[in-house]
């Protein structure tokens, strides 16, 4: 696959000159702020307007008397401007290559669920050949020649989405990450091998990592990797599956925000979830992992128990069905609700710009701007927007394929069957023999039933929703807040306990972020890269919100949002820049 780059458009430019009935909006798009506004000749209504006679026309005194039907305009065209120019500015976003080397081998590295497939689970290349053209185009008539497997009850999960254009924030196709791994790669080993781990290790309760043989054992066999996965490159009990942020490897596994009972309005909500019982893996026999290679689901799920969220089995559950954004919704309104507003030192619980909270503005509350409402919606907003950059990501970009389809290629290249450009690491993993002790294959035990979603693993969409909106709650609350209280998961799930440890708002935000992220992984769905590369592709997306956010509030007191990124770099955030 190519590179994705932009050549030179003039989109822009015929906006600003083949509308000529719009010229107010082209006077604004050649100037901006208020003296945008000054330059146009209007008619100023008296500086106090009453309730029954106010109109958009009328001088505005928050924006030095200016006009506000023109200042409204020239924020969003000013926005569109800036992130214009910067998409130009930007470099290709790069691909690993193996869509070009793998061509004429049936495309064995890349995403092709659902589309037809041989007995061995490769895909017919005609068929995904016709997938990438639709790709290229975005014709519907080259959308409506892709085929499903003739056994497929399921359908591609919108590749459409990644031609959807953004009113806020970022263009879907303007984020930039690294390039996935390369199929013959030591780092794509390790981090399938990770996943191996994961699937093994479903049912051993986190609280027992530091005495369980089996998380030994992982530790073990990762560490013997050319490339071993997590934080350092040295996989440890203490660190084993968890994230590389700052504050992920302090505390519980499992964020503050997994584990805290809180309010939904007048209801009050326990975080505990259904979960299958022990032992509930699917697709480790060829037969079912083939049928859901081509789009089809025969086994069926067994008994479940609810729980809280202990081990990799109840949190890859509780990132199966949810609804993408609530994990952030829920920290919000935890934070909101019953975290108090200071900690052990005084310290107010809100972003020590907020001029509602620091003294600035004590005659008014915060609602609409700064304020409960303004966060939710930016948080609902950043969840939605993050996903189109995912699905650029996914589409049209990498076309990567999942660790179940990798696992089928490990078990037909292992039986001897066939040969693919896999790395030794992977192959003499003890990994896989733990799995051919327990199932007769070196398939990957699948948490779901139907294997993972019907789009490709590079990006995890779950980890870019993560990314944007933990992004926007950080800029919107105290990240060195000291949380009190703090609670696990006990090693049976019924039950939550103490945790008698400092821990910030900064870091458990990251740890929510990675727990979703990696909690995918721990379903068999993704790889590390998927998650690590989309909290980066959804922190972009969120700073930007949050840039052009800043210009909409009057309040002349706020002093902008300050944001610690996922690499532990702090960035401000006032006027719309982002410095």
């Amino acid at each position: 696959m190519d590179d994705i780059s932009y050549g030179k458009t003039a989109a822009f430019d015929e906006a600003k000159t083949n509308k000529p009935s719009r010229r107010t909006f082209l006077k604004l798009s050649a100037t901006s702020g208020a003296g945008l506004a000054a330059g146009a000749a209007v008619s100023l209504a008296p500086s106090i307007a009453l309730a029954d006679d106010y109109s958009a026309t009328d001088s505005n005194r928050s924006i030095g008397g200016g006009n506000r039907e023109f200042e409204a305009a020239a924020i969003k065209i000013s926005s569109a401007k800036e992130r214009y120019y910067e998409t130009r500015a930007l470099s290709k976003q790069k691909t690993n290559g193996d869509e070009r080397r793998y061509r004429q081998e049936n495309f064995y590295a890349s995403f092709s669920k659902t589309l037809p497939h041989d007995q061995f689970g490769e895909v017919d290349p005609r068929a995904f050949r016709k997938l990438a053209r639709a790709m290229r185009s975005g014709a519907k008539r080259d959308f409506d020649a892709i085929p499903l497997d003739p056994a497929s009850t399921r359908k591609l999960a919108d590749p459409q989405g990644a031609f959807r254009f953004e009113i806020a924030s970022l263009d879907s196709h303007a984020t930039r990450i690294a390039p996935s791994h390369k199929f013959r790669s030591a780092e794509l080993a390790g981090e399938q091998a990770e996943v191996y781990w994961q699937a093994i290790t479903r049912d051993v309760p986190f609280i027992n990592y530091t005495s369980d043989a089996s998380i030994a054992d992982a530790v073990s066999d990762l560490n013997a990797m050319s490339a071993t996965p997590g934080s350092g490159g040295i996989a440890s009990t203490t660190n084993l599956f968890r994230g590389e942020t700052p504050g992920d490897l302090v505390g519980p596994y499992i964020s503050q925000f997994l584990a805290r009972p809180f309010n939904w309005g007048p209801v009050a909500v326990v975080q505990s979830y259904t979960k299958p019982v022990a032992g509930s893996d699917f697709m480790v026999d060829v037969g079912n992992w083939l049928n859901v290679q081509r789009g089809a689901v025969a086994e069926t799920v067994g008994a479940t128990e609810t729980k809280y969220i202990y081990n990799n089995r109840a949190l890859a559950e509780a990132v199966h069905n949810d609804a993408l954004y609530q994990y952030y919704l829920h920290a919000t309104l935890i934070m909101l609700g019953s975290v108090p507003g200071t900690d052990v030192n005084g310290a107010s619980k809100f972003d020590p710009g907020n001029p509602y909270f620091n003294g600035s503005i004590n005659n008014q509350g915060a609602f609409t701007s700064l304020g409960g409402p303004n966060i939710i919606d930016l948080v609902s907003k950043a969840g939605n927007l993050s996903l189109s950059g995912a699905w650029f990501q996914k589409w049209s970009a990498h076309r990567f394929l999942r660790p179940e389809a990798l696992g089928g290629r490990i078990h037909f290249h292992k039986t001897g069957q066939r040969s693919y450009e896999l790395h030794s690491d992977i192959l003499n993993s003890e990994a896989l023999n733990r799995v051919f002790n327990a199932n007769g294959t070196y398939l990957l035990p699948m948490a779901f039933v139907e294997g993972s979603p019907t789009h490709p693993s590079y990006v995890a969409g779950h980890a870019t929703v993560a990314g944007a909106c933990v992004t926007v709650l950080k800029a919107f609350f105290n990240e060195d807040f000291v949380l009190s209280n703090n609670v696990q998961a006990d090693a049976t799930g019924d039950a939550l306990i103490a945790y008698n440890g400092d821990l910030t708002v900064g870091g458990e935000l990251n740890k929510l972020a990675n727990n979703v992220a990696i909690g995918r992984d721990a379903a068999g769905v993704h790889y590390r890269q998927d998650g690590i590369q989309g909290l980066i592709a959804g922190e972009q997306q969120g700073l930007a919100l949050l840039a052009e956010t800043t210009k909409t509030y009057n309040e002349a007191d706020f002093d902008g949002f300050t944001v610690t990124k996922f690499d532990g770099t702090t960035v401000s955030i006032k006027n719309g820049n982002i410095s």
